[in-house]
């Protein structure tokens, strides 16, 4: 079993990243962290309340940094909505976030685990980078960071970047440069898993709660991403972190150099995954280059069926 934290910015993709996480007899989630990202850091932890109430999930939520460690800060409005999370009625919340700090809590929690934990990041790294900071021991108790960000060829905000990366580059240089085991589930693989309409026409006959949130949510996600990138169907990026815990069969991965470009003006947030190790320098993460896209769904279908109204 992997005990995991998953630090995400819901987000359509991050909402069935915690469907996936909660709910596999695998995994053990022992918190859902919330970053700034797709929306203010109001929104986003709104929002993973929402999905967990929604799913029955007994796990704290524990709201973390309202912005990037330097840089300005952005936000995904245009595809996930003026709420991060538009297209689904979650209801009223009335289950609350823990009263604590997410970097207390990623701290505390991963120093007082008898066992190691994996940290799964859906958003901007800034918590896990701030706890790196604040309390580096950590890192001895830490089995791996898994994170969705990135691309070893070209991104999704810039020519050069991805929005997970961009939006806090100076972090992910924290994480890349911590000496931890570190997997990169990136737009190069994540761009594969679209959620094309016969997607959402499976899930839709599953009829559950899960599977009403799930439709809901990809109906609005993919009328956004048509808008903005013209494709039929949304890339579901987040869920591969998850997916890849569940099955590491579902990714192909490789190991290179992976450098975090937070110097230069045109490149700023590029991930600089040396695949034809170029520069000879240390592999230092293990990149996803490849997708078993019917096993990925495979996975996403399971994970919906597991929950019973």
């Amino acid at each position: 079993m992997r005990n995991i934290i998953l630090d995400c910015d819901p987000g359509h993709d991050d909402a069935i990243a915690i469907l996936l996480a909660g709910s596999n007899p695998e995994i053990n989630l022992l918190g859902v962290t919330v970053v700034a990202g797709n929306q203010t850091l109001e929104k986003t932890a709104n929002n993973a309340l929402k999905v967990v109430q929604w799913l029955g999930l007994d796990v704290p939520v524990i709201k973390g940094c309202p912005g990037p460690m330097v840089r300005k800060q952005m936000i995904a409005d245009d595809i996930h909505g003026e709420t991060g999370l538009d297209g689904h009625d979650f209801g009223e919340i009335k289950i609350k976030l823990q009263e604590d700090h997410a970097v207390n809590f990623i701290i505390d929690t991963i120093l007082n685990s008898k066992e190691k934990i994996t940290v799964v990041t859906c958003g901007p790294m800034t918590n896990l980078a701030m706890a790196l900071r604040l309390q580096p021991k950590i890192k001895e108790n830490i089995e791996e960071i898994v994170l969705m960000g990135g691309a070893y060829t070209f991104g999704n905000v810039s020519p050069a970047a991805e929005f997970n990366i961009i939006a806090d580059a100076e972090a992910a240089y924290v994480c890349f440069t911590a000496g931890l085991p570190i997997t990169m589930m990136g737009l190069d693989v994540t761009r594969k898993v679209q959620v094309l309409p016969e997607v959402v026409e499976r899930m839709d006959k599953i009829s559950n709660k899960a599977a009403e949130m799930f439709v809901n949510l990809m109906k609005f996600f993919n009328k956004s991403q048509k808008e903005v990138f013209g494709w039929d169907g949304g890339p579901l990026h987040d869920p591969l972190t998850v997916a890849y815990l569940i099955d590491p069969s579902v990714v192909t991965l490789k190991k290179m150099n992976t450098r975090i470009d937070i110097r230069s003006t045109d490149s700023y947030g590029r991930t600089n995954c040396d695949y034809f190790d170029y520069l000879g320098l240390e592999k230092n993460s293990n990149v996803a280059i490849d997708v078993d896209v019917k096993k990925y769904w495979d996975i996403i279908e399971k994970g919906i069926r597991s929950y019973n109204d």
